[in-house]
């Protein structure tokens, strides 16, 4: 074997080992949730660090759907995040729209204003404002608060990405578009719209994951009213609880159900998902 083929040869093993041991670390938490939902609460207790069950239980998610309401809490997910994705989507892609192909005064600087603050994170600071702002129109004891200030407050990254790949598409369809009479919204609605397969996919994992995951607005939106909390929420109300030590067989079923969603969205749109990240950064 020559010099240069030995090089390349360990040089792409040590590829494979770096890219393998990360792989083992971020699975290895999914895998043991997994696993750990079948243990019997005694056998977590005493065993937790045996990776595969003794006896798979399965009535752990029997309980944890009946008993824990995780039923409830699942469907509040399902709606506070389907809700959320449906309306980002709307209100994403028709800001990245007027941002591209719109003409108003002092749309580049507002664009470049909006776009600056993904530079700072003010984390939690901005909780308490936004629950007064809620509370004044009425909507902070419900999801319905969550889903109006996910939606309308328009997710710079997700702007971002639809004003990029909006770019990449030809304006002589838009040209086009005018000589038949088709208005500016007209556009976007006949034309632009169904072109974002690729993009509506990304945006709608990346809002999913975000808002199925989310664990402090909605926690604080449903203090006062626990029959509209969400699946984390409840997982976590669960693991704060006094049954906490008892009930670790249903925290790990019901983070086990909590997981379900998000590989289906992702199986779903995947083949739709690097292309709509990608797309504005390779034409135009």
């Amino acid at each position: 074997m020559s010099e240069g083929k030995r090089k390349k040869l360990i040089s792409s093993a040590l590829v494979y080992l770096v890219l393998t041991v990360i792989l083992i670390i971020a699975i290895f938490p999914v895998l043991y949730t997994i696993l750990g939902s079948f243990k019997g609460n005694m056998e977590l207790l005493t065993e937790g660090n045996r990776l595969f069950p003794r006896k798979f239980v399965l009535d752990n998610y029997i309980q944890a759907w009946n008993l824990a309401d995780f039923e409830k809490y699942t469907v509040n997910s399902v709606f506070m995040s389907g809700t959320i994705v449906i309306g980002t989507i709307v209100t994403s892609t028709i800001a990245g729209y007027v941002f591209e192909r719109g003409d108003f005064p002092g749309k580049n600087l507002l664009f470049g204003l909006v776009i600056s603050s993904m530079f700072v994170s003010l984390g939690s600071l901005t909780l308490y404002p936004t629950f007064v702002i809620a509370k004044f129109f009425g909507i902070n004891k419900s999801l319905w608060g969550v889903i109006v200030i996910r939606v309308f407050g328009l997710n710079v990254t997700n702007l971002f990405i639809t004003r990029s790949y909006i770019r990449s598409i030809s304006r002589e369809i838009d040209e086009s578009a005018k000589v038949d009479g088709c208005s500016f919204f007209g556009i976007y609605r006949r034309i632009i719209f169904p072109l974002l397969k690729p993009l509506i996919a990304t945006i709608a994992i990346l809002e999913f994951r975000h808002s199925w995951n989310d664990y402090l607005m909605p926690m604080v939106f449903t203090l006062s009213n626990p029959d509209r909390m969400p699946l984390i929420v409840g997982i976590m109300n669960l693991k704060g609880s006094g049954e906490a030590a008892s009930s670790w067989n249903l925290m790990l079923a019901g983070s086990s159900i909590a997981l379900i969603p998000m590989i289906i969205v992702y199986l779903i749109f995947n083949r739709y998902f690097i292309e709509g990240l990608t797309a504005g950064s390779v034409k135009g």
